[in-house]
């Protein structure tokens, strides 16, 4: 049995989007529930060099739609980082949702040999799509739906493991 990219990808990041979607749901229940402004968790970081928290949602969609358009042979769309409440965030991984699961299967699943160009740190680094899927994007995707889980633990929100990984497939 060949495991698709597709099911390595697509499904992977609707279901921590969805998660992470919820989690702000919590997060405005919290702030209103504390009678603190939200801006306050939005702008929160873990530590001083490390990104708040709206920055790490950011990235955790730029980090879905990113690989499933390279893997899909197109150039990722655009999303201007402007979000500054719960809903705008809302609203942009609701359009990373509806990107990612717009996208051909058949397109994504035939990338598992192709080359896979990014920069990083002003370099080209080319990967296999298969190798870019595991090795790139699942980890970056990963590390900051979890930091964004950690910021929210941080300042006190009543979240757990159920949260964070959110509903799972049958």
């Amino acid at each position: 049995m060949t495991t698709k990219l597709s099911d390595l990808s697509v499904p992977i990041f609707v279901q921590m989007l969805t998660s992470l979607s919820a989690l702000l749901d919590k997060a405005a229940t919290f702030a209103e529930a504390k009678k603190i402004d939200a801006k306050v968790l939005l702008e929160s970081r873990l530590a001083p060099d490390m990104f708040p928290f709206t920055r790490q949602v950011q990235l955790a969609t730029d980090f879905a739609k990113g690989p499933c358009a390279r893997l899909a042979g197109m150039e990722p769309p655009k999303y201007p980082d402007v979000e500054t409440t719960i809903a705008e965030l809302k609203e942009r991984i609701a359009k990373t949702i509806a990107f990612v699961t717009g996208l051909d299967k058949a397109v994504i699943d035939a990338a598992d040999d192709k080359d896979v160009t990014i920069t990083i740190g002003g370099q080209p680094m080319t990967f296999k799509g298969k190798a870019y899927l595991a090795h790139m994007a699942l980890p970056n995707f990963y590390f900051h739906v979890t930091m964004a889980y950690a910021i929210l633990r941080e300042n006190g929100l009543d979240i757990g493991k159920r949260d964070y990984v959110g509903k799972l497939p049958a």
